[in-house]
């Protein structure tokens, strides 16, 4: 998981979800959980810990609520409101964990506003939530973009930007379970725009080699054609951060001492959210995104790290141009995917595009050229929960994996709802959608 734009519109899912690899997947059961809010797109959060689960949303007055149940207790639900709701914002994500105590955090609601934060303070009883004003005290006035995740040693972490799109760094702090405290990770940001601008990162991802890998792109302002400069960074424990070369960096990361993979300047078709990190047969770290080439057509390009430094291949020949630009959550018309090593040693690569449809590629291991079309894999989800139900004008189909696991072999749940799409983040004039099911899936 990424902690960029792509996770802010987390509701986007669909374009993931719909690709991944699976073998005749079908819905074993569908539960109703709670009419929600369908005006705009935002990131709900489920999270399945057996025999707990757990779902997080906004309701049908934007409420956030969270709901929990025991899997095997008839499936009844529990709900808890909390004193929170949400605007017209799709950055306003919302995410879940649970602690070694199997206390629950929740965070989300964001977008440079304070730091939104709640906790329980009994195991998984979403009754006793409490919201929690500081995590550490300082650098929580301006947060987006929330994020928990385990590190190396098991730690759990908690990542955020503090900061404006265009202004802005990137702080980690973490919990000490035996006295439920937050303290930074690091004594400074991780990565810092002094102000000047900010980067929207990928990762930190764990690869094969056994580094945490992150790549980023900074942006200048609140438009989202000033994204330029590919950068990369990695780290064995997350503390200690060096380059590609094995050169340590000092922290904070900023523009002036950081690892330009590819320098494509503002206004050169790359964009936060549309950023990759993958691997080769070979272990070695891909990163996949998108620019324009020199006839100013949108291409899918793969920097790879080999022996004798990054290399850069062109792994698409679209005869198209996504000229995007403004601010606010835009609705992207490509998403690229990582490298992927299939069963046989072949490499992969999967893009999605509005206009020319989802197209999967067998790459030259060499140069990682497009050598061979090939069949889309068997979804991921069954086609038919991706048909909009509503009859209201310009709704979408959301969905959201789980950020927990099931101890049930070869069975996996979604949530699926629907809403209008993106509006830049903008009020709408009524009339709005009645609100629609959020549904939970049960696929086999």
């Amino acid at each position: 998981m990424g902690l960029k734009e792509m996770h802010l519109i987390a509701c986007f899912l669909a374009a993931l979800l719909a690709t991944a690899t699976a073998v005749g997947v079908t819905v074993d059961r569908v539960e109703e959980v709670a009419p929600v809010w369908a005006g705009h797109p935002v990131g709900f959060a489920l999270l399945t810990h057996a025999p707990y689960q757990y779902v997080a949303f906004y309701d049908a007055n934007r409420n956030l609520t969270v709901g929990s149940r025991e899997l095997d207790g008839g499936g009844k639900w529990t709900f808890k409101v909390l004193p929170e709701r949400v605007g017209w914002d799709s950055h306003n994500t919302i995410t879940m964990t649970l602690d070694d105590d199997d206390c629950l955090h929740l965070s989300g609601n964001m977008h440079v506003v304070p730091l939104v934060y709640f906790r329980t303070t009994r195991p998984h009883d979403i009754t006793s939530f409490e919201r929690i004003e500081h995590m550490v005290g300082t650098e929580e006035g301006r947060a987006t973009y929330p994020r928990f995740f385990r590190g190396p040693a098991n730690e759990l972490i908690f990542t955020y930007r503090d900061g404006s799109s265009g202004a802005g760094n990137q702080i980690y702090n973490i919990y000490d379970h035996a006295t439920r405290t937050w303290s930074r990770l690091l004594d400074q940001p991780l990565v810092d725009g002094e102000g000047k601008r900010n980067a929207y990162l990928t990762g930190p991802q764990r690869g094969p080699d056994g580094y945490y890998h992150l790549c980023w792109v900074w942006r200048d302002t609140s438009k989202c054609e000033s994204n330029h400069d590919l950068s990369y960074a990695r780290s064995k424990d997350l503390r200690h951060w060096e380059n590609s070369r094995g050169e340590a960096l000092a922290l904070p990361i900023t523009f002036a001492t950081c690892e330009v993979i590819d320098p494509v300047p503002p206004g050169g078709g790359i964009i936060n959210g549309n950023t990759r990190i993958g691997f080769d047969g070979e272990k070695r770290v891909v990163l996949t995104y998108h620019k324009y080439d020199n006839e100013g057509n949108t291409q899918v390009y793969n920097a790879r790290l080999e022996s004798d430094g990054w290399h850069i291949y062109q792994s698409s020949n679209f005869d198209y141009r996504w000229d995007f630009s403004g601010g606010g959550t835009i609705k992207f018309e490509l998403r690229v995917f990582a490298l992927k090593v299939e069963a046989d040693g072949s490499l992969t690569q999967i893009t999605r595009h509005d206009k020319l449809g989802t197209q999967r590629w067998r790459l030259d291991p060499k140069n990682l050229a497009p050598v061979e079309r090939l069949p889309l894999p068997p979804p991921g989800i069954p086609p038919e929960l991706g048909k909009v139900e509503s009859s209201f004008p310009g709704m979408q189909v959301n969905y959201t994996g789980d950020l927990g696991r099931t101890n049930l072999p070869g069975t996996r749940y979604i949530l699926r709802w629907e809403t209008l799409g993106p509006h830049r983040d903008r009020p709408r004039e009524k009339p709005w959608p009645s609100p629609t099911p959020l549904r939970l899936y049960h696929l086999k």
